[in-house]
C-alpha cells in the first residue's frame, strides 16, 4: 500500500487534518500544470499567482469532495475541479466582455444545427452564411472567441441533465470513470467520429495538444505556424466538436412558412 492510499484513508476514515494536508502538498503540481494549460488564451494582465490561487481553491475542494472507495483517478477529478474553480472565480471577476461569450456560444449553436442539417461538420463559410455574417468578420470572431477558456475539458450537457468532459472521454484508462453510466463507449464513439472529421491540421493540433500534452508553443513549431494560430484553430476545433457533439442530443425545430411554402430552422441561441 503505498503513502497516498493510507493519506486517503486516514483523512477520509478519521478526518485527519495534516493528512489532509500532505493531500493538497502531493497534488499541488496540478495546479501550475492546469494553469500552465490555461494561460494562453487568457489576457496578460492576469497574474499566474493570482490563477495558482484560485486553483489551489479547486484543489482543496477536489481533496474535500473526493471518494477513493469509489474507484475514479484523482487527478482526472481535481483538473477538473481545479480548472471549474478557476473559470468561476474569473467569471466572477468579469474579466471579459459578455459580447465574447455571447459570440461563442453562437458559432458552437451554429455548428450544431449545421451538422444536423448536413450530416457532416460545416465550413468556416457555411456557418459565416448560418450567422449572417460575411467570412472575415466570422474569423474575427473566432480571433476574439479564441481568448476565451474554451477547450475539450469545459462540461458537454446530455440530454438527460447529465454532463461529463469530452476530454476525460479521450483518455485511455482501465479504471472506473465519472462518464461510464452515461454510457461512456457511445459517448467516445461519438467523439472520436467528431474528431475524425475535422480537417487533418485540426486533427494532429488536437491529438497533440490532449494525447501528448505538448503546449501550444511546441504544436506551433510542429506545424510551423505561429502560437497565436494554434491557439486560434484549437478554438474553431473545440467549438466544432463541441457543436457535433451537441447536435447528437439536440435537434433544430423545422418551421413551415405557409406563404412561402418553405422551411427554415430554428434554434434558440442564447
Amino acid at each position: 500500500m503505498d503513502n497516498s492510499t493510507e493519506l486517503w484513508r486516514d483523512f477520509t476514515k478519521n478526518g485527519n487534518r495534516q493528512a489532509r494536508e500532505k493531500l493538497i502538498i502531493r497534488y499541488a503540481s496540478l495546479v501550475k500544470y492546469v494553469v500552465g494549460r490555461l494561460a494562453l488564451g487568457l489576457p496578460p494582465s492576469l497574474q499566474q499567482e493570482d490563477l495558482i490561487g484560485y486553483g489551489t481553491l479547486g484543489l482543496m475542494e477536489a481533496v474535500d469532495r473526493f471518494d477513493p472507495e469509489r474507484g475514479f483517478k484523482f487527478e482526472t477529478f481535481a483538473m477538473s475541479r481545479i480548472r471549474g474553480q478557476i473559470i468561476d472565480t474569473l467569471r466572477r471577476l468579469d474579466w471579459l466582455p459578455r459580447s465574447i461569450h455571447q459570440k461563442s456560444k453562437k458559432i458552437e449553436k451554429a455548428v450544431s444545427v449545421l451538422c444536423q442539417l448536413l450530416g457532416r461538420l460545416p465550413t468556416d463559410e457555411e456557418v459565416a452564411a448560418h450567422l449572417e455574417i460575411d467570412l472575415k468578420q466570422y474569423h474575427y470572431w473566432l480571433r476574439d472567441t479564441s481568448c476565451t477558456v474554451v477547450s475539450l475539458d469545459q462540461p458537454f450537457t446530455f440530454s438527460d441533465g447529465e454532463y461529463a468532459d469530452l476530454y476525460e472521454s479521450l483518455e485511455n484508462t482501465k479504471l472506473p470513470t465519472p462518464t461510464q453510466h452515461l454510457d461512456d463507449k457511445e459517448l467516445k464513439k461519438q467523439l472520436a467520429e467528431a474528431i475524425l472529421a475535422l480537417p487533418e491540421r485540426e486533427r494532429l493540433m488536437i491529438s497533440l495538444y490532449y494525447n501528448d500534452e505538448l503546449t501550444m508553443k511546441e504544436i506551433g513549431e510542429v506545424l510551423g505556424i505561429s502560437e497565436s494560430r494554434v491557439s486560434q484553430l484549437h478554438t474553431r476545433a473545440v467549438l466544432l466538436l463541441r457543436g457535433k457533439m451537441n447536435s447528437k442530443t439536440e435537434a433544430p425545430t423545422l418551421i413551415y412558412n405557409r406563404k412561402t411554402s418553405s422551411v427554415s430552422v430554428h434554434a434558440s441561441i442564447s
